[in-house]
């Protein structure tokens, strides 16, 4: 008897089911991890193959989009304003917070465990071999999750997918799928051992995510002139912030321009920061890109503007005590969170006698990144260190944390814990006991995607906080 087909041309779920090994999503999670030596191996040969054999040819729209910093609340924002104007909206993104069914969802809703356990099967088959002669194809835990949140999107007949690059632009698992539209947010230094130690270098490897004749966005108010040179280079239809888009900021709202020209008044992004605006207006230049094939009305852009949500970057958990979370990790990142903090820094003058209150970070970061640039960042903005370990492989020892803080701020004050979780817990004891406190004392939990992680977990379990 012949297998039951998709509509195009993959076994259908039940048969994908019942033809791999029974795990559940832990266990597919860890098995994807074993399939390739590397956590990072960059290439695009391996993922296109195995694509291949998928027959994996969207029939959606794509948005594709790259960049140092903002991809996350740029990705969140498109899918917003598309779910806003009636779309069937896929999106992607990386890495999760609290649970891997985070990267995948669907009109905002995360893909089930059951769901994303038949994509693994999906993809496991064809990296196996359709055919007896084919022979198995390696694939990282990035190209696995990535080939199969499409798939996963390619069965519930969505209208437009936003796909978020994990890493640079050329080489990564997401580009092996063509764009309608690309969007690179912002170009700076971040892993300098794969996209190279300036913006130029990187600036090259975040461009290849550009098609020819295609709209290819840039959210970046400097941007690399390897950037600019391929998008020519290709005969991409090049729009770039200050240039072809822009934004004017206004007391309660922006206008976003298009050359120079006022087309929507909207309101504020309801994610925190000034530099939102600048991934807001890469936003509604890749919207206004895509009208001919996906109209979208003002209304539906302002209504996602304000009611847009994304965690980890700069979200206030708790008013009292004040705890914000954001997941900073390089120093383009910490300049905007340290822009933030000054922003919300209750100032002590002799109009007012509330008190400027005290900032504790707790703190963590993995081994690779640059934790001298992140702590210059922000040393004027952070009065106590609670620095932490973090359950993390790469992770930087808590000594080599300390060491890097009192080399940037000599006579900073430090407390060292074990874990995230109890350096958090001790600021809320702290700012709730002692002596000198001020309703305006602040904790900022940041450093790491893991460091975030590990907090948001600790409150999920004992502070009835849910994420």
């Amino acid at each position: 008897m012949s297998k039951e087909l998709s509509p195009r041309g993959l076994p259908a779920k039940d048969d994908l089911s019942s033809s791999m090994p029974h795990r559940d999503l832990a266990a597919w999670l860890s098995h994807i991890e074993q399939l390739h030596p590397k956590s990072i191996a960059m290439g695009l040969e391996r993922v296109k193959r195995v694509l291949e054999r998928l027959s994996l040819q969207p029939n959606f729209k794509i948005i594709t989009v790259a960049g140092t910093n903002g991809k996350g609340s740029t990705c969140a924002m498109l899918a917003q304003i598309y779910r806003q104007a009636g779309y069937q909206v896929g999106c992607y993104t990386s890495p999760h917070l609290l649970r891997y069914n985070e990267r995948v969802r669907i009109n905002g809703v995360e893909a089930s465990d059951e769901a994303l356990c038949v994509a693994f099967a999906a993809v496991e088959r064809a990296r196996l071999g359709v055919n007896a002669e084919d022979d198995e194809i390696a694939l990282t835990y990035f190209e696995v999750g990535t080939l199969a949140a499409v798939w996963h999107f390619a069965q519930s007949a969505i209208d437009i997918a936003v796909l978020e690059i994990g890493l640079g632009g050329r080489l990564d698992a997401v580009n092996a799928f063509e764009p309608d539209c690309a969007v690179v947010t912002s170009v700076d230094i971040d892993h300098q051992e794969f996209l190279g130690d300036n913006r130029e270098s990187i600036g090259a490897e975040k461009a290849g995510i550009y098609r020819p004749s295609l709209p290819a966005i840039c959210g970046d108010l400097n941007p690399p002139k390897s950037l600019i040179a391929y998008a020519q280079k290709v005969g991409a239809d090049f729009m770039c912030i200050q240039h072809e888009f822009g934004y004017e900021a206004l007391a309660s709202g922006w206008h976003y321009l298009a050359n120079g020209k006022i087309v929507y008044t909207l309101p504020l992004p309801a994610l925190e920061g000034s530099y939102q605006l600048l991934n807001a207006s890469c936003v509604v230049a890749a919207v206004e890109s895509l009208q001919s094939v996906l109209p979208v009305h003002a209304d539906a852009i302002a209504a996602a503007m304000s009611e847009v949500k994304l965690a980890g970057r700069f979200q206030t958990v708790s008013k009292s005590p004040c705890l914000i979370l954001d997941v900073a990790h390089n120093p383009h990142a910490a300049e905007a969170l340290a822009k933030n903090l000054k922003a919300h820094r209750v100032q002590s003058s002799s109009v007012t006698t509330a008190k400027a209150g005290k900032t504790i970070a707790v703190f963590a970061m993995l081994a690779d990144k640059d934790i001298k640039g992140v702590v210059s960042a922000v040393k004027d903005e952070i009065d106590f260190w609670y620095v932490t370990d973090i359950d993390h492989v790469r992770r930087a020892p808590v000594n080599e944390l300390v060491k890097v803080i009192l080399e940037v701020v000599p006579q900073a004050k430090i407390k060292i814990f074990d874990t995230a979780a109890a350096a958090c817990k001790q600021a809320c004891i702290d700012t709730e006991v002692c002596i000198d406190r001020s309703e305006n004392d602040k904790i900022v939990v940041f450093g790491s995607f893991f460091t975030v992680s590990s907090v948001m977990q600790y409150l999920t379990q004992y502070a009835d906080i849910h994420f």
